[in-house]
């Protein structure tokens, strides 16, 4: 049984950086699309940003871009979030995802394994 588990999370101030992962335990052996989404408090879970197999595809949300880099090691079933320049409204849990088939989707629903999400707190 294949299980998602995030680390990483924590609090930091306006400008501030933190580096969340994703490690998938079990067995994978079907290349899979992992993502990045997260949910703040009284808001709908959102997208943050993806990562394709081949690590070739990295979209992300318009408020990630510039400052998040997602990267992987498909050797170690590790996916990773670099967040730099954070900001108070960056504040959520964030939740890693993976899509077992598929190309790299900003659809909650397309995905079909989660992780239990980290907390991420940025203070002003």
């Amino acid at each position: 049984q294949v299980r998602l588990v995030e680390s990483g999370g924590g609090s930091v101030q306006a400008g501030g950086s933190l580096r969340l992962s994703c490690a998938a335990s079990g067995s994978i052996v079907i290349p899979y699309t992992m993502a990045w989404f997260r949910q703040a408090p009284g808001k709908e879970r959102e997208f943050v940003g993806a990562i394709s197999w081949s690590g070739d595809r990295t979209p992300y949300a318009d408020s990630a871009k510039g400052r998040f880099t997602i990267s992987r090691d498909n050797a170690k079933n590790t996916v990773d979030m670099q967040m730099n320049s954070l900001k108070p409204e960056d504040t959520a849990v964030y939740y890693c995802a993976a899509r077992v088939s598929g190309s790299a989707s900003d659809n909650a629903y397309d995905y079909n394994l989660w992780g239990q999400g980290t907390q991420v707190t940025v203070s002003s």
